[in-house]
């Protein structure tokens, strides 16, 4: 069985942040269902916030074709998001919305390369519903903006700070199990879109 690309977008990437170790956790769970993981510092990319006049004087800028390359490389997706104020962050959302700037003359548009792009998420939270809203948001800005496929499964991660040992592991097998679940369903489907 060919290993599969899967592009994991940590949300946050502040130093100790919750989601970029919820991510690491993950990128270390993904061999075995049968991904190659690549964790993706969405602020290396140095993308301004998005404005029209920047663009209409700038042009597109190189971190957004960067993404771009990035998702063209990528058989599926993990998102891993914070919640700001019941919202994923702003990383996330202005690296998108910059994406979806690539215009179609420079093949291929930045929406052609996330259609039918299978996709899942994780958040995660140090309150109790562990980021739920903002994954919940993000579903809707992915999948209506962007037609990505994004899988009904999905795991939010409560009471984050208290989550990892010291290694950076999940202490709970249940968050484990609930990470795996996630990503064994997201290969289940980047792997029948390779056959179709």
């Amino acid at each position: 069985m060919n290993s599969l690309r899967l592009l994991i977008l940590p949300g946050s990437v502040r130093a100790g942040a919750l989601s970029g170790r919820l991510a690491a956790s993950a990128a270390n769970l993904a061999p075995a269902c049968g991904m190659q993981p690549r964790l993706f510092d969405l602020r290396a990319l140095a993308l301004p916030l998005y404005d029209g006049d920047l663009e209409a004087a700038q042009g597109v800028p190189a971190g957004a074709l960067a993404l771009r390359a990035a998702l063209i490389d990528s058989d599926a997706v993990l998102v891993v998001t914070p919640e700001y104020n019941g919202f994923p962050t702003p990383l996330v959302i202005n690296a998108f919305d910059w994406l979806s700037r690539i215009p179609a003359g420079e093949q291929p548009a930045g929406l052609a390369v996330t259609a039918n792009k299978p996709v899942a998420l994780l958040s995660s939270s140090p309150g109790a519903l562990g980021g739920l809203r903002a994954m919940n948001a993000l579903r809707q800005y992915l999948q209506m903006a962007f037609a990505m496929l994004v899988i009904p499964q999905q795991y939010a991660l409560g009471r984050a700070h208290e989550a990892f040992d010291e290694q950076g592991a999940l202490r709970d097998p249940r968050a484990a199990q609930g990470v795996q679940g996630v990503l064994d369903a997201l290969a289940g489907l980047a792997r029948a879109l390779q056959k179709d």
